[in-house]
């Protein structure tokens, strides 16, 4: 069984976008092993975000993720990562594909709604970081 973590960031969180983003999850077979709401702090945003600390968008993506409440959650299943992130679309909502969250609610390539680890590795890292593990 393969995992991913998934954050519905302030943006989703605020146009009550939780339950739209849970059901898309949930209806790929994806099982919700985990859920918490959570106020992102900084300290905790510039762990998550460290590998773009040298980024010109660093600061603005820091400020964004902790201006409100954020869902995460971790999904289990096959292939867990990829089918995520099918759901979730391209970062860019205006690349992404139909259908998908990012496509249907993101409004910028940063306010695009949700997180998807990218990688086993990532997942890993995010998911210690988000829940204190």
């Amino acid at each position: 069984m393969h995992k991913t973590l998934v954050l519905i960031k302030p943006d989703g969180v605020a146009r009550n976008l939780v339950g739209v983003c849970l059901t898309a999850f949930e209806n790929t077979g994806l099982k919700i092993t985990r859920l918490k709401m959570l106020q992102m702090t900084r300290e905790k945003a510039e762990l998550f975000y460290a590998q773009h600390k040298d980024a010109y968008f660093y600061e603005e993506i820091l400020e964004y993720v902790v201006s409100g409440p954020i869902v995460a959650l971790v999904l289990e299943g096959v292939g867990a990562i990829k089918r995520a992130r099918r759901v979730l679309g391209a970062t860019d909502p205006n690349e992404a594909v139909q259908g998908t969250i990012r496509f249907q609610y993101g409004e910028t390539i940063r306010r695009n709604t949700v997180h998807g680890s990218d990688s086993e590795e990532a997942t890993n890292r995010e998911i210690k970081i988000i829940f204190d593990d």
